[in-house]
């Protein structure tokens, strides 16, 4: 057994779905997780033999269903055959996971985190918090993560590669790097002596420094990006506040009749520019858009992954017909962009200001919930990401059951962040994980009961293996 050690953090777990005015979860808390503290983290890889696993159920991504009494054979780091028990010769000397009072699910995936969002004082420990978040994840399921945006530097590539070499341990990643123009939460102090934008005292150190303004200089970023080996580019398309700063620093993102403020914070023309150069490179575009012209830009530019779609590119909530019909232009290979929104960014401190500013209409999480339920009804395909960073790592979980409140089955909550959240990765990782089946990644989970009864079993996984190692198993 190999142990490491990372710093202990103490979260919690489990949240509560408040039924408070028409769709408004005022102070909703956020969820927390278990401890966890890899001192005390199982290592066991696979012997040369291989592992087999007798699933009591086993979650079909592909149909939704639970398979019973199956069984999944390993060899290194790839399923070599999974079917019913009875059909499944397990070779001699192979090790044995009984599993068989338990339902068996893939490694689940969460396609929005946040690793280096925590302003720590040096790189050094900015990197061993990334790694200690990317671990708290993969101990609660999630063993393939998206990094949106490390917005202090280009770290978590190194913390990818480092991962991917065997270096260290940690959850398959896909990361972008430094975000192009973060948006605006309010007012900048105006700086005493004249200084490029986003570089005077008092400015956050990420907040839009990545110079965008022109299509050529967005081309340009998204360059310095792919030689610095980024897999997506992630965007930010709406300013939370407009001229004269209204509202004041530190509020939400609405007026006092609930309008909501999407300012675009880049052109068409530089939208259109930054996508094509990402696809020129083999990169992805996802874009942060709660709605207007921002998101409509985003949209008609071809942007991969829509994120957030608080609401429609007419500011109406629940979206709207016009929304609803650019979304269904097809992609260049004749697909449906999948989208996507994050429910742990917006629970807590959010909430209090946006029913502060929205005088008790409107909260970013209560027009998810409108947005959401409509483009579940229009077919959309809706891909798992919880916008976690900090204390949110670990707790993802909590988001199935709003989806299932939402109006979803808990087969579909899973299809989410199994099959949906597979499809499109970058390059060719999407064809290794998010499904049970012979080729694939030996990337498994699984929960005492049943998800399909009970979705809030995911919060609380007991099994957790990644390549066909075993680093939980509280199944024994």
């Amino acid at each position: 057994m190999k142990k490491c050690f990372v710093n202990r953090l103490t979260v919690v777990a489990g949240v509560a779905l408040l039924n408070i005015a028409p769709a408004i979860y005022a102070q909703a808390p956020r969820p927390e997780t278990p401890p966890f503290n890899l001192n005390t983290m199982e290592m066991q890889p696979p012997p040369a033999a291989g592992v087999a696993i007798r699933a009591g159920r086993m979650f079909d991504a592909r149909t939704g269903r639970n398979l019973p009494n199956q069984v999944i054979l390993i060899k290194g780091d790839r399923i070599t055959d999974v079917g019913p028990a009875a059909s499944i010769q397990i070779p001699a000397g192979a090790r044995v996971i009984d599993l068989s009072h338990a339902t068996v699910l893939p490694g689940l995936i969460d396609r929005h985190v946040h690793l280096m969002q925590d302003p720590e004082p040096n790189e050094a420990r900015t990197a061993l918090v990334a790694t200690h978040y990317a671990l708290k994840d993969m101990y609660a399921g999630f063993t393939t993560l998206q990094d949106m945006g490390s917005q202090y530097s280009y770290g978590t590539i190194e913390l990818r590669d480092a991962i991917n070499k065997g270096t260290i341990v940690g959850p398959r990643l896909q990361v972008s790097g430094p975000q192009l123009a973060p948006r605006g939460a309010g007012p900048y102090p105006a700086p005493s002596t004249v200084v490029p934008f986003g570089f005077a005292p008092g400015v956050p150190s990420y907040q839009l420094r990545a110079d965008v303004n022109s299509p050529w200089l967005a081309r340009a970023a998204v360059r310095e990006r792919a030689h610095y080996g980024v897999d997506w580019i992630k965007v930010y398309e709406t300013e939370d506040f407009e001229g004269s700063g209204y509202p004041a620093s530190g509020g939400g993102a609405f007026k006092p009749d609930g309008t909501m403020i999407n300012v675009p914070s880049l052109t068409l023309e530089e939208n259109q520019a930054l996508v094509e150069e990402a696809h020129r490179r083999g990169l992805k575009v996802a874009c942060h858009a709660y709605g207007g012209e921002g998101l409509r830009n985003c949209i008609v530019a071809g942007v991969d992954m829509p994120m957030h779609l608080t609401v429609g590119v007419t500011g109406a909530p629940g979206l709207d017909d016009e929304t609803i019909r650019l979304l269904k232009q097809p992609m260049p290979d004749g697909t449906i962009r999948p989208v996507m929104q994050t429910l742990w960014d917006l629970i807590g401190e959010l909430e209090e200001k946006d029913l502060k500013s929205s005088g008790g209409k409107y909260t970013r999480l209560s027009l998810t919930e409108l947005s959401f339920k409509r483009l579940v009804r229009e077919g959309f395909k809706e891909v798992f990401g919880s916008g976690a960073y900090m204390a949110g790592h670990g707790a993802q979980a909590f988001q199935f059951a709003y989806y299932v409140k939402w109006g979803m089955t808990p087969a579909q909550a899973l299809q989410m962040a199994t099959l949906n959240a597979a499809e499109s990765l970058n390059f060719e990782l999407g064809k290794y994980v998010g499904i049970i089946e012979k080729g694939r990644y030996a990337d498994i989970t699984a929960v005492a009961g049943d998800p399909l009864a009970d979705i809030t079993e995911t919060e609380r996984v007991k099994f957790v293996m990644k390549g066909g190692v075993v680093f939980r198993n509280d199944l024994k």
